[in-house]
């Protein structure tokens, strides 16, 4: 049978989602605690790779098994073989049709920037840190470049290996809430650094050094190399992803999570 879940981590001490020889990550935490479930050694395929440092609050992937547990047991057993930066959220048994990363139809991003001059000790690798003012009107006309279908070469990292450099783009809103700006983004798919590189120049443009329609001009150069400063990985949240309603998955992100500084409310 497949198996459909959804995951959130805490990815300060990972270096990212994917397997790596010697290096921790969050995908062979996962799979030695699912195989410890299912009583046989477990792959998983995700949704999206997150970087080092990237956190998740509602990763989804799949795996296959032979093994029948109820959908608390796959969840509870889960979660007494993970660290504590590691959660199973749910677990549904899916149509074998279900593919994590290529039934997708949109995937969620939220980076959020804590605008002071001094950095916060509490929220030390939960978000990314900005001490010069920032001023939120600049960054939403900037935004509104980069809405719809393009070649984003010059947003994605030199190294990126996906053969297309064209995404769409369904929505960049910039809000602030006191002292955090925060950016969510929803597009067909990501490119790699792609989310930190928007914030990049939409930081540089909101704390004076470039004007909204420098966004525009990074665009059609379609040159990485000629683009924006790449913004840290600290305050990137990979938030959720839409299925087709066939598969019936449940709500992605728990309004539990929705702590004092607001990081995962979706309305």
């Amino acid at each position: 049978m497949r198996i459909a879940a959804g995951v959130e981590y805490d990815g300060s001490a990972f270096c990212g989602w994917q397997y790596q020889d010697n290096s921790p990550n969050v995908q062979a935490m996962v799979e030695k605690a699912l195989g410890k479930v299912a009583n046989h050694s477990v792959r998983v395929v995700c949704a999206g790779r997150t970087d080092t440092g990237v956190h998740a609050a509602g990763q989804v992937i799949h795996f296959d098994t032979d093994a029948e547990r109820s959908e608390f047991s796959w969840v509870r057993g889960a979660n007494s073989n993970l660290p504590a930066s590691v959660r199973l959220l749910w677990t549904r048994e899916v149509d074998e049709t279900f593919h994590a990363r290529f039934k997708a139809q949109r995937r969620y991003y939220r980076y959020v920037i804590f605008n002071r001059a001094i950095h916060s000790a509490c929220l030390h690798k939960r978000v990314s840190w900005e001490y010069r003012p920032l001023e939120l009107f600049p960054m939403q006309q900037a935004a509104r470049h980069l809405l719809g279908e393009h070649d984003f070469s010059a947003y994605r990292a030199v190294a990126c290996q996906a053969k297309s450099p064209i995404r769409t783009l369904y929505q960049l809103d910039i809000r602030q809430q006191g002292p955090f700006i925060i950016l969510d983004l929803s597009a067909n798919a990501f490119l790699h650094h792609m989310v930190r590189n928007i914030a990049g120049v939409l930081m540089r443009i909101g704390a004076g050094e470039a004007e909204p329609d420098w966004a525009r001009q990074v665009l059609e150069l379609r040159d990485r190399t000629l683009g924006g400063v790449t913004a840290p990985p600290d305050g990137l949240y990979f938030m959720r992803v839409d299925y087709p309603d066939e598969f019936k998955l449940p709500g992605q992100v728990s309004a539990d999570l929705c702590g004092p500084f607001d990081f995962f409310r979706t309305n």
